[in-house]
């Protein structure tokens, strides 16, 4: 192989990871959120799930948050598939809002289904704050 061939390989092998984000270039560690609401959509696509979440808010309207979990490869070694999301589902998310306020994002550490099953959605290795550190009882509301 010539180098410019090596290089060129070298180069394309490495797309895939520069499209890829650390947790803090898009979410806020300081801004924990608690999302309470039904499943709405679930996107299983890499390189991170999507779960759609309609959330009441305090005034009635409604809202839905984009939250993101880990990749669809890293759900599946912790027992989870796409079939663990139903939509309807009524679900508590902890996490991260997204660093852009006016976003209805958030980055997922944990969803507890209805009957108390608690599952890790975040992504490990990211930047983020370790699911242990989650500031229970100190979660803030979403800003805007």
């Amino acid at each position: 192989m010539s180098v410019l061939g090596a290089a060129a390989a070298l180069l394309t092998a490495s797309l895939p990871a520069s499209a890829h984000h650390a947790f803090g270039a898009e979410f806020d560690a300081t801004r924990p959120v608690l999302l309470k609401g039904k499943i709405v959509k679930m996107e299983w696509v890499n390189p991170h799930t999507w779960i759609h979440v309609e959330i009441t808010k305090p005034d009635g309207s409604k809202e839905v948050w984009m939250v993101e979990g880990g990749s669809p490869n890293s759900l599946l070694r912790r027992g989870a598939n796409k079939d663990s999301f139903p939509v309807g589902t009524e679900v508590v998310v902890d996490g991260y809002q997204a660093r852009d306020h006016n976003e209805l994002r958030a980055n997922a550490r944990n969803v507890t289904f209805p009957d108390g099953r608690k599952l890790f959605l975040g992504s490990t290795g990211t930047g983020a704050p370790n699911p242990e550190d989650f500031p229970s009882g100190k979660v803030t509301q979403p800003a805007k």
